[in-house]
């Protein structure tokens, strides 16, 4: 599915990112946790195609994808939902659909999810399709931001501080949908700073400090990691 081999990446000339490794399988979530400055918005811009790769590769069904812009990524199924969004605040939330509709319609591969498969998973979203979406709640932009994501049609969804500032109701609304997401088969990056969130969500994680790998928690060793305090203290603040 996805595949990430000595990945450096950075703003201007100065790297944040060092030799990352890393995979994601078919159906697989995978978490991406570390402190705040670990690099992980960093990567996630870079597997979008935000940030261009220094070195390294960034592989995609085996496909070389690093020199591909970020707004074609999602021509070879990959969706991002960034931290601060990026919606348009002055367009409806049915506009804000529309036009990624439109646009997962020319991705090759068939159709995964529709206009009211969306609003199925989140029943607001049909509530409030005429609402202007900077009107709406944070939690509720959240909803529009991953809907959005889903009518690209992508097989790899990416979402970055996906619960950060959100009540704890929206929170667990949201991922009751990733739960539903993960059953459809859908693979999942989760770069999250709740690691108690990430070892719900997702089935391993790789733990980034200062830009480096440093830790993988590796499937069903999700409730060793919590249990040790050094780690947590050293790499996650926590």
């Amino acid at each position: 599915m996805l595949k990430v081999k000595g990945l450096r990446a950075g703003y201007g000339p100065v790297p944040v990112l060092h030799d990352i490794e890393m995979e994601v399988g078919q159906g697989e979530a995978v978490a991406v946790v570390g402190a705040n400055g670990a690099g992980k918005t960093a990567l996630v811009r870079t597997l979008c195609g935000l940030v261009r790769p220094m070195a390294g590769s960034i592989l995609k069904d085996g496909v070389e994808i690093s020199h591909v812009p970020g707004h074609r990524r999602f021509e070879h199924g990959i969706a991002v939902v960034l931290e601060n969004r990026n919606l348009f605040a002055e367009l409806s939330v049915r506009d804000n659909l529309r036009l990624a509709e439109q646009a997962g319609k020319r991705r090759s591969g068939g159709q995964r999810f529709s206009f009211d498969e969306v609003c199925d998973l989140f029943s607001i979203l049909r509530e409030r399709a005429h609402s202007t979406v900077g009107l709406l709640s944070g939690g509720q932009q959240q909803m529009v931001a991953i809907a959005r994501a889903l009518l690209l049609q992508p097989d790899l969804l990416i979402m970055d501080e996906l619960t950060t500032g959100l009540a704890p109701r929206i929170v667990k609304e949201i991922l009751a949908v990733l739960n539903q997401l993960r059953s459809r088969g859908m693979s999942i990056v989760l770069v999250e700073q709740s690691v108690a969130i990430a070892s719900e969500m997702t089935d391993r994680a790789y733990v980034l400090s200062v830009g480096r790998v440093i830790h993988e928690v590796r499937t069903g060793e999700w409730s060793a990691m919590l249990n040790d305090k050094t780690l947590i203290k050293a790499y996650l603040h926590g």
